[in-house]
């Protein structure tokens, strides 16, 4: 999948077929992990602090389109 949104030292990305609660990715070059874009907790993974913080507040004001492109690629 596209990224959604880049972040200054990462990007926020869903998968197609991806499995587990409805979540997003957050990556950067040392880290990984993924959140719920309901709960908006990290399930799994790590990221610097900043960037967790960055990609949390995009997410906050953009949790609709997260869900709605979520159930376009996970049907």
């Amino acid at each position: 999948m596209p990224t959604l949104k880049r972040l200054t030292n990462g990007k926020i990305a869903l998968y197609a077929n991806d499995h587990g609660e409805p979540h997003f990715h957050v990556e950067t070059r040392h880290g990984r992990c993924s959140v719920s874009i309901v709960r908006l907790v990290v399930i799994v993974g790590s990221v610097d602090r900043a960037v967790l913080d960055e990609a949390l507040a995009w997410a906050t004001e953009h949790r609709e389109l997260l869900r709605t492109r979520w159930k376009e690629l996970n049907p």
